[in-house]
C-alpha cells in the first residue's frame, strides 16, 4: 500500500466557493479592486455603490450580532408600541368617501349638494319584491296579490323603540302635503288622514287603501253622509267635499270647500279607492261603490294593471308598469297576460327631514333630539324592515317575498370590509407551519432552521400589525381593499425576504464563514437585494398614491408603510434572531427544542502529530480584508494515511495510520449536501453487486438531504439550460401572452352587488331578482345657482326635453317625460290667468279690486298680476291688465318670478311636493286669503338648487348603467356649455361613475409603479438593461393576470384594480432576486442563469408557497366576492408570478441577459484568486539575537492556483514551479483469509474499519501518487516601521530556516517510501 499525505485545515480558513464565482454578490469590494488592477472588466459604478452598501450592512450585522439580545428586545418593544395605534383605526364603508375622485367633478357636485341641501335630505326607498317559487310562474292571480298585500301591510306595522320613544311607520314615512285651508277643522282632518307614499301594484285595487291607514281612524263631526271615523278604506274625498257643502247650507257653518275642491281638482283627487275593484269582493269592508261588490266576480287583473296603477291623486301618483311589474308579457291587444314579479316601494323621510319634522314636536321633548338620533331611528326601522319581511314567507308559502333597504346595503359593506380575525389567523398559522417544515433539516437537528422560520413569520406578523397601527395614527382609514388584501400582501412580501436571508445563512454555514461574522455576512450578501426590492416596492406604492381615488390612495400608502416596517424588521431584528440561534448551534442544541442537546452526529478521529510547534508570533490584527483569503498553509497538519478498497468494491477507503501519533477525538457536524443524481461507482471486481440494503441506505440519505436547492441544482437548472427546453418555454409563454392580451379585451367594468352578499341569504336573492326584473334607480338632474332662472326659462325646458333621448327613463301614460317643477309652476299660473280672464270678462273686478262674486282663483291671480318684483314699489294695480302671468311663448312674467314662486310653493303644496323640486333657498311662505286686502307678496331668494326627478329602469348590468351615465353626463355637459350650471346625482352616479375613469387611473398607477421601479433599479444596479428586463417581466405578469381575469369572468372593479397594482410589488419579489443573482455571477449567460437559479430558487418558491397558504383561507369566506375577486385573483398572481420568475425569466436572461458585473480576463468562469495583502505591522514583542531586534514575518497565505503577474503598481518577485503528477496503480489478487491476515500482520500496520478488507475477501489496490503543486513566492516591500530590522540577517535567517524545512520534508518522504 502507498502512504499519502492529506491536509486538515482550520475550519475558519475554508474558501467560500461563491467568492470567485459570485464575487460581487459576496464581496463587491474585491470585484471592484480586481477590475482596477486590470484582472477583470465590469461595471465599476455598480460595484462601487454595492461595495459601500455591503460595508455598512456588514457593520450593522456585526453590531446586531454583538448586541443581539438588546436589539431584539428594543425592536420587539418598538413594534409592540406601534401596535397600540390600532385602537384608533377607523373603517370606512361610505362609497362616497371611498371611490369618489378627490378633487374631481363628482366630489365637487356631492359637496355642493351637501352644503346647499344638507346631508340626509330628501327621501329613501325601501323595496319589497315578490317572485314565484317556480321559475317562470305567473303572479297574475288573487292569491299572489293577497300575499303581497299582507307583506306590505306587515311593513307598515313595524315599530321601533329608541331611548324609550316608540316610532311608528307613520312617524317616519314620506307623506304628501296638503295646502293649509286656514280652517282649523278641515286642516286637522287633512293632517291626521295624510297618507304615506307607497308605490305599489295594489293601488290598482281597493285593497291599496288598506296600506294608507291611518292606524287610528280620524273622528269627524256628525255630518250627514260621512262616517263617524274616517280611514282611507272608506274615504271618498269628493263625497267629503259634497257632504261638507250640504252641511254648511243647513247648519250655517262655513267650510272653505271651494279651496279644497280646487286642490283636489289640481291633484286629480276624486273618489280615491272607493270605485276600484276589490280583489276579494267578499270582504265585508269592500265598498258598495266597488264595481264587483255585488256580482262577486274576480276582477280582470291583467286589464286593471295594464298601463300601470294610480294612487289617490291620479295626476301626481301614477305608477308606470316598469316601476311595479317585472317579467311582463302582453297579448296582441296590449293587455297584460303574465307578470313574474311585483315590486312595492315604501318611502321614508331622510334623516335631515325627519329631524326637522319632529324638532319642535312634543314627541321628542324628553330626549336630546338631534340629527344623529334621527339617523339612528331610521336605521333601526330599516333593519327591522329587512329582518321581518325576509322572514315573512316560508317553505309552504306560494311565493317568495324579499325586502331590502339602504341600511342593509351599508351593513353588508361593513361586514364585507371588516377583517375576519379567524381567517387571517388561520392563514398566518399555515405560513407559520410551512416556515417550520420547509426550513427543517431532518438529518441535522442542530443546523435545522425551523426556529428561525417560525420566529421570522411571527416577526413579520408583528411588523404588519405595527405598520397598520402607524397607519391608523396617521389617519389613513381602512376599507374593504385594505382589510382583505393588505394582511396577506405585507406578510407575503416580508416572508419572501425572510426566506432569502435564512437561505443565505444556511449557505454561509456550509462555507464555514466565521461565527462572529455570520450576521454581518448575511446582511452583506442579501441586504442589498432586500433593500432594493423593499425600496422599489415602497417608492412604487408611494408613487401610486397620486391617484385621487381615496380607496386606492389609502391602499397604496398603507402598503408602502408596511413595506417600510417589513424592511426594518427583516434587516435589523431578524439578524438578531439569527444571532441567538447561532448560540444554540454552538451549544449543539436541538432546533426549536432548545432544552435538549444533540448527542453529536459524527465522531472524527484526528491523529495529532507529535511535533513541536513553533511559538506563535503575535501580530497586530490585520485590517478587514477586501476578500476571503485562500487557506493558510502555515497551520496545515500532515498525516500518513492508508488507501484501500471497501468490502463491496464500490469505493476506496482512506484511513489515518495509527503510528503517526496520538488519537484526538472531536465532533464535526456534517454539512447538508445535495444528493448527487449522477454519482458513479467504481467496480473493483466484476462479480461484486450493490445489495438491497445499500440501495435503501442510499435512498434514505437522498430523501433526508433533498431540498429545493438540490432540485434546482441537479434537475431543474440543467434541464432549463437545454436549447429545446428554452424554445418550448419561449413558445409557451408567447402563446400565454397572446391569450392574456385576448383575455384583457374581455374584461368588463363593474361590480355586481350580488357578489357582495352571501349567496344563501335573502339579500342575495333580492338583489338577484331586482337585477333580473327591475333595475330601478331614482336620479335627479340638479340645476345650480349663478343662473338667471326668470330670464332663461326656455333653456330650462330645453334641458328637461333633452332627457327624452334617454330610453331607460320611465315615462308617463302618454309616453312623455314626467313633468318638472317649472312646468307645474307655469301650469298653475296659467290656470289662475284663465280664471282671472273669465271673471274679468264677466265684470267681477273693478279698478280698485273685486266684487264678492269673484272666485278665489281669480282673486289670487289679481294679486299676482300686481307684483312688480321691485322691492321699492312691490305692486302696481295699473299693470293688472298690461301684463300676463304667462306670456304667449309660455314664459312666466320674469320681473315677478320669485313673487309668484312664493305663492306657488305655499298654495299649491301638492304640486310642489310631487315635483320634488327641493328648492334652496327654501321659498318664503304666503297663504292666500280671499278676504285679505294686502297685496304685497314676499319675494323669495334667487334659486341656487333645484331638482328634476327621473326614474331609470331595466338597468341590470354595469354596462347599461355606465352607458346611461355617459349619456346623461353628455346632456349635462352640453347645457353647462350653454350657460346652465347643472349636474346629475343619484345612486348610479355615486356607485358606478367610478368605473368611467377607473381604467385610466389604474393604468396611470401601474405606469407610475413600473416607472419608479425602473428608475430605482437603474440607479442602484447601474444597469438599465437588467432594469428593462425586470420591468418587461412585470408588465407581462400584469397582462397575463389581467387576461386571466377576463377569461374567468372577473369584472374590473376597485378590488381587482388594487390587486393589479399590488401585482407589481409581488412580481418584484419573484423577478428581482433572480435578476440580481444573474448579473452578480461570473461566466457565460447559461452558467450565470444556472448559478442564479441555484441560489434563488428555494427562497422564491418558499415565499410563493407561504403567500399562497396565507390566502388559501379565503376559500372558506361566506362572501362569493372574497373567493372570486380576492382568492382567485391572488392565487393566480402567485402562480403566474412564480412561473414567470422561475421559468421565463431565466430563459430570457440566458438568451438576452446583460453582461455580468465582473468579467474575468483569464478564466471566464471564475475570478483569479487574488494575491494576499501585505502582512500587518508586527507588535513590539520580539526575540533578540546578537543584540538586534528581529521582527519575524509570518508567511502569507498562498494560492494553489497559478496567478498571473500583477501590474507594476503591485510588483512582487515570483518563482513558479510547473505542476507534475505521477499516478501508479497496482492490483494484487486477494489470497486466502489466513494468508491475508498473516501478510497484513507481517508487512503493514493499518486500522481496520467495519466492513473493510479485513473482514471480507476483496482485491487490493495500491496507489502511489506523487504531486508537485505550483508555488508562488512573493517578496513584499518592508512594512512601515520595520526599518530597524537587519535585512541581510533576516534574509539569511529565512534561507536557513527554509533549507532546514526542506531537509526535514525530504527525510519524512524517505521514511514514508521505506514504509511503503
Amino acid at each position: 500500500m502507498t502512504m499519502s499525505t492529506v491536509s486538515r485545515r482550520n475550519i475558519g480558513n475554508t474558501v467560500d466557493p461563491d467568492l470567485l464565482t459570485r464575487t460581487s454578490w459576496v464581496n463587491a469590494e474585491l470585484a471592484y479592486r480586481q477590475i482596477k488592477k486590470g484582472k477583470a472588466d465590469g461595471n465599476t459604478c455598480a460595484l462601487w455603490l454595492r461595495w459601500h452598501l455591503q460595508k455598512y450592512l456588514f457593520s450593522v450585522g456585526c453590531f446586531i450580532q454583538l448586541h443581539c439580545g438588546k436589539v431584539l428586545f428594543l425592536g420587539l418593544l418598538l413594534l409592540s408600541l406601534c401596535c397600540v395605534g390600532l385602537k384608533t383605526a377607523t373603517l370606512e364603508t361610505n362609497v362616497q368617501e371611498l371611490w369618489v375622485e378627490e378633487g374631481g367633478r363628482l366630489e365637487r357636485e356631492l359637496k355642493y349638494t351637501k352644503e346647499t341641501v344638507g346631508e340626509g335630505s330628501g327621501s329613501t326607498s325601501e323595496l319589497v319584491i315578490q317572485t314565484p317559487k317556480r321559475v317562470g310562474a305567473n303572479l297574475l292571480n288573487v292569491d299572489s296579490l293577497s300575499l303581497h298585500l299582507q307583506a306590505v301591510l306587515k311593513a307598515t306595522k313595524i315599530n321601533v323603540v329608541i331611548d324609550g320613544i316608540e316610532w311608528k311607520f307613520s312617524d317616519i314615512c314620506y307623506a304628501t302635503d296638503f295646502p293649509r285651508i286656514e280652517d282649523y277643522y278641515v286642516d286637522s282632518i287633512l293632517e291626521l288622514i295624510l297618507p304615506c307614499v307607497i308605490i305599489t301594484p295594489l293601488d290598482c285595487f281597493w285593497e291599496g287603501s288598506k296600506l294608507l291607514g291611518p292606524e287610528d281612524p280620524v273622528k269627524t263631526l256628525k255630518i250627514t253622509g260621512l262616517p263617524e271615523y274616517l280611514t282611507w278604506k272608506m274615504l271618498n274625498p269628493r263625497g267629503l267635499v259634497t257632504a261638507m257643502k250640504e252641511y254648511a247650507k243647513y247648519s250655517g257653518i262655513y267650510f272653505p270647500v271651494e279651496a279644497l275642491e280646487e286642490v283636489f281638482d289640481r291633484a286629480g283627487i276624486g273618489s280615491a279607492y272607493q270605485e276600484k275593484p276589490c280583489l276579494n269582493p267578499y270582504d265585508p269592508e269592500c265598498p258598495t261603490t266597488a264595481p264587483n261588490k255585488y256580482n262577486k266576480q274576480i276582477p280582470d287583473l291583467g286589464g286593471e294593471m295594464t298601463n300601470g296603477c294610480a294612487g289617490f291623486a291620479t295626476k301626481y301618483m301614477h305608477w308606470n308598469e316598469d316601476l311595479i311589474f317585472g317579467g311582463v308579457r302582453k297579448n296582441k291587444t296590449g293587455h297584460i297576460v303574465k307578470i313574474e314579479a311585483f315590486q312595492s316601494i315604501i318611502q321614508l323621510m331622510g334623516e335631515k327631514d325627519l329631524f326637522e319634522y319632529h324638532d319642535n314636536s312634543m314627541k321628542v321633548t324628553s330626549v336630546d333630539w338631534s340629527l344623529g338620533m334621527a339617523k339612528q331611528v331610521l336605521e333601526a326601522w330599516q333593519r327591522n324592515f329587512s329582518e321581518i319581511l325576509n322572514k315573512f314567507t316560508n317553505d309552504s308559502s306560494r311565493d317568495n317575498v324579499y325586502a331590502f333597504s339602504y341600511t342593509s346595503l351599508l351593513d353588508i359593506m361593513r361586514d364585507f370590509s371588516s377583517v375576519s380575525i379567524v381567517r387571517v389567523a388561520l392563514g398566518y398559522l399555515l405560513m407559520f407551519v410551512y416556515a417550520c417544515v420547509s426550513l427543517l433539516k431532518w438529518n441535522d437537528a442542530v443546523n435545522s432552521q425551523s426556529g428561525i422560520g417560525m420566529a421570522g413569520v411571527l416577526l413579520v406578523s408583528l411588523s404588519v400589525a405595527a405598520g397598520l397601527g402607524i397607519c391608523s395614527v396617521l389617519g389613513i382609514t381602512f376599507n374593504a381593499s385594505t382589510t382583505q388584501i393588505i394582511p396577506f400582501l405585507a406578510l407575503g412580501l416580508g416572508v419572501d425576504d425572510m426566506f432569502l436571508i435564512a437561505h443565505t445563512h444556511a449557505e454561509n454555514s456550509l462555507c464555514k464563514v466565521p461565527v462572529n461574522d455570520q450576521a454581518g455576512e448575511c446582511l452583506k450578501r442579501t441586504g442589498v437585494t432586500v433593500l432594493l426590492t423593499s425600496i422599489s416596492n415602497m417608492l412604487a406604492f408611494f408613487t401610486a398614491a397620486i391617484i385621487p381615488i381615496p380607496a386606492l390612495r389609502a391602499f397604496s400608502l398603507q402598503a408602502a408603510i408596511l413595506v417600510l416596517f417589513n424592511m426594518g424588521s427583516i434587516l435589523l431584528i431578524f439578524p438578531a434572531i439569527i444571532s441567538l440561534d447561532m448560540v444554540r448551534r454552538e451549544d449543539k442544541r436541538v432546533d426549536v427544542l432548545c432544552c435538549f442537546q444533540s448527542p453529536g452526529p459524527t465522531q472524527v478521529i484526528e491523529l495529532q502529530p507529535q511535533s513541536r510547534e513553533p511559538e506563535p508570533i503575535q501580530r497586530e490584527p490585520s485590517p478587514p480584508s477586501t476578500y476571503s483569503p485562500p487557506p493558510s498553509y502555515s497551520s496545515v497538519m500532515k498525516h500518513n494515511t492508508i488507501t484501500r478498497s471497501s468490502s463491496n468494491g464500490a469505493h476506496t477507503v482512506t484511513m489515518l495510520a495509527p503510528e503517526d501519533g496520538a488519537f484526538v477525538s472531536r465532533n464535526v457536524s456534517l454539512p447538508s449536501a445535495c444528493p448527487s443524481t449522477t454519482s458513479s461507482q467504481q467496480c473493483l471486481a466484476p462479480d461484486e453487486v450493490v445489495t438491497c440494503k445499500d440501495r435503501c441506505v442510499q435512498a434514505q440519505r437522498e430523501c433526508l438531504t433533498w431540498s429545493l436547492t438540490c432540485f434546482a441544482t441537479n434537475v431543474y437548472g440543467p434541464s432549463i439550460q437545454r436549447t429545446p427546453m428554452k424554445v418550448f418555454v419561449v413558445v409557451f409563454f408567447f402563446i400565454f401572452l397572446i391569450m392574456g392580451i385576448w383575455g384583457t379585451a374581455q374584461v368588463k367594468d363593474g361590480l355586481d352587488l350580488t357578489d357582495l352578499v352571501p349567496r344563501d341569504t335573502k339579500e342575495f336573492k333580492f338583489l338577484e331578482a331586482q337585477s333580473k326584473y327591475f333595475g330601478f334607480y331614482n336620479i335627479f338632474a340638479v340645476t345650480q345657482g349663478n343662473f338667471d332662472y326668470p330670464n332663461n326659462q326656455k333653456l330650462m325646458y330645453d334641458y328637461h326635453n333633452a332627457f327624452d333621448r334617454v330610453k331607460k327613463i320611465i315615462r308617463g301614460e302618454n309616453g312623455e317625460l314626467p313633468t318638472f317643477w317649472l312646468e307645474l309652476f307655469r301650469q298653475w299660473l296659467s290656470d289662475l290667468q284663465r280664471a282671472f280672464d273669465k271673471d274679468y270678462q264677466y265684470g267681477k273686478f273693478h279698478a280698485d279690486g273685486w266684487y264678492p262674486n269673484a272666485t278665489d282663483e281669480a282673486i289670487l291671480a289679481y294679486k299676482l298680476l300686481q307684483q312688480t318684483g321691485n322691492s321699492h314699489n312691490p305692486y302696481d294695480k295699473d299693470q293688472v291688465t298690461r301684463v300676463r302671468l304667462v306670456d304667449g311663448d309660455g314664459n312666466i312674467y320674469a320681473p315677478a318670478f320669485y313673487n309668484y314662486l312664493t305663492a306657488w310653493t305655499s298654495n299649491d303644496v301638492m304640486a310642489y311636493t310631487a315635483s320634488v323640486g327641493n328648492f334652496h333657498p327654501i321659498p318664503k311662505t304666503w297663504l292666500h286669503d280671499p278676504k285679505e286686502l294686502n297685496f304685497v307678496i314676499p319675494k323669495s331668494q334667487p334659486l341656487i338648487y333645484t331638482q328634476l326627478p327621473f326614474f331609470l329602469t331595466n338597468l341590470s348590468n354595469t354596462e347599461d348603467i355606465i352607458s346611461i351615465i355617459k349619456e346623461i353626463r353628455s346632456i349635462c355637459d352640453s347645457f353647462s356649455a350653454r350657460g346652465l350650471p347643472n349636474y346629475p346625482t343619484g345612486v348610479p352616479f355615486t356607485f358606478w361613475e367610478q368605473y368611467i375613469n377607473l381604467r385610466f387611473y389604474m393604468m396611470l398607477a401601474i405606469l407610475c409603479v413600473l416607472a419608479v421601479t425602473f428608475i430605482v433599479l437603474t440607479v442602484v444596479l447601474m444597469n438599465p438593461w437588467i432594469a428593462v428586463v425586470v420591468v418587461v417581466m412585470l408588465a407581462m405578469i400584469l397582462v397575463e393576470l389581467f387576461g386571466f381575469m377576463g377569461m374567468i369572468g372577473i369584472k374590473l372593479s376597485a378590488v381587482p384594480a388594487v390587486i393589479l397594482i399590488m401585482a407589481v410589488g409581488i412580481g418584484v419579489e419573484f423577478t428581482l432576486h433572480m435578476a440580481v443573482g444573474f448579473i452578480t455571477a461570473i461566466g457565460d449567460r447559461n452558467r450565470r442563469m444556472f448559478m442564479s437559479l441555484e441560489h434563488t430558487f428555494a427562497p422564491v418558491v418558499h415565499g410563493a408557497v407561504s403567500t399562497f397558504l396565507g390566502i388559501i383561507m379565503l376559500v372558506g369566506a361566506e362572501f362569493d366576492f372574497v373567493i372570486k375577486y380576492f382568492f382567485n385573483v391572488l392565487a393566480a398572481l402567485v402562480v403566474i408570478g412564480l412561473f414567470n420568475g422561475l421559468l421565463l425569466l431565466p430563459v430570457l436572461l440566458a438568451i438576452l441577459g446583460p453582461n455580468g458585473e465582473v468579467q474575468p480576463k483569464e478564466d471566464p468562469d471564475r475570478l483569479a484568486t487574488p494575491s494576499p495583502e501585505p502582512s500587518p505591522k508586527p507588535r513590539e514583542r520580539s526575540s533578540r539575537i546578537g543584540g538586534r531586534r528581529i521582527y519575524p514575518r509570518v508567511p502569507s497565505d498562498i494560492s494553489l492556483t497559478t496567478i498571473t503577474e500583477e501590474p507594476t503598481q503591485y510588483s512582487s518577485h515570483e518563482i513558479i514551479v510547473q505542476p507534475e503528477i505521477v499516478v501508479e496503480t497496482t492490483t494484487i489478487p486477494h489470497p486466502s483469509r489466513e494468508s491475508n491476515a498473516e501478510s497484513s500482520n507481517s508487512s503493514t500496520k493499518y486500522m481496520t474499519l467495519p466492513g473493510s478488507a479485513g473482514a471480507t475477501a476483496a482485491p487490493q489496490h495500491i496507489t502511489r501518487v506523487t504531486a508537485t503543486a505550483t508555488v508562488k513566492v512573493e517578496v513584499h516591500t518592508p512594512l512601515p516601521g520595520s526599518c530597524t530590522v537587519d535585512e541581510e540577517h533576516s534574509f539569511k535567517s529565512k534561507r536557513r530556516k527554509l533549507k532546514e524545512h526542506d531537509n526535514s520534508n525530504s527525510d519524512s518522504e524517505s521514511n514514508g517510501s521505506n514504509k511503503s
